[in-house]
C-alpha cells in the first residue's frame, strides 16, 4: 500500500474538469485508488464520488493506492495532482 498527501492549490478546488481527467488517468490502473478528504472518502475511479468530496483550495487530500501496480500508479497520480490541482 502506498499513501501520500496533497493540498489542493487550484483556486477553484477539485471541479469537474480535473476530476474527470483524474478518473480517466486512474481507470488505467489495476490498483484501487482511494482519496480521503475532511469531507469524506471516494473511489478515484468514480467521478460523482470525487465531486461529492467538494474539495476546496487549501484542503488536504490523502491518496491511498493498493494493488499490483501501486508504485507506478502512486507516482503518476502524485504528478497529476501536482500539475492539475
Amino acid at each position: 500500500m502506498k499513501e501520500f498527501k496533497h493540498v489542493i492549490a487550484d483556486p477553484m478546488g477539485m471541479h469537474a474538469r480535473p476530476a474527470g481527467m483524474l478518473v480517466k488517468a486512474v481507470a488505467s490502473y489495476a490498483s484501487t485508488v482511494t482519496i480521503t478528504a475532511p469531507t469524506g472518502k471516494a473511489d478515484a475511479k468514480r467521478l460523482m464520488a470525487l465531486m461529492r468530496l467538494a474539495a476546496k483550495q487549501g484542503m488536504e487530500l490523502t491518496v491511498t493506492v493498493e494493488g499490483p501496480d501501486e508504485d507506478k500508479a502512486a507516482a503518476e497520480i502524485q504528478a497529476f495532482l501536482a500539475a492539475n490541482l
